[in-house]
């Protein structure tokens, strides 16, 4: 699981760093936005079975790749 999403940030964002540094905050470095998030959620809910509304989606538990991680594996 850790790879699959790994491989979407890494392809929403176009950066390689989302995979070296599992800490970094992608808003405050501008690797994703408000409609990079709602595609990450779409990708999600396609290749990992969740379903986040985004009405319901609070952007500080999902600001790094380790709380997206840890998001989809609560939600799976």
């Amino acid at each position: 699981m850790q790879t699959t999403i790994l491989d979407i940030l890494e392809d929403l964002t176009a950066s390689d760093e989302v995979r070296n540094n599992l800490d970094l905050n992608l808003f405050e470095t501008g690797l994703l936005d408000s409609m990079a998030t709602v595609q990450l959620l779409l990708e999600l809910q396609s290749q990992c079975g969740i379903e986040v509304p985004v009405s319901e989606f609070d952007r500080s538990a999902w600001d790094t790749p380790n709380k997206i991680i840890k998001q989809v594996e609560r939600l799976s």
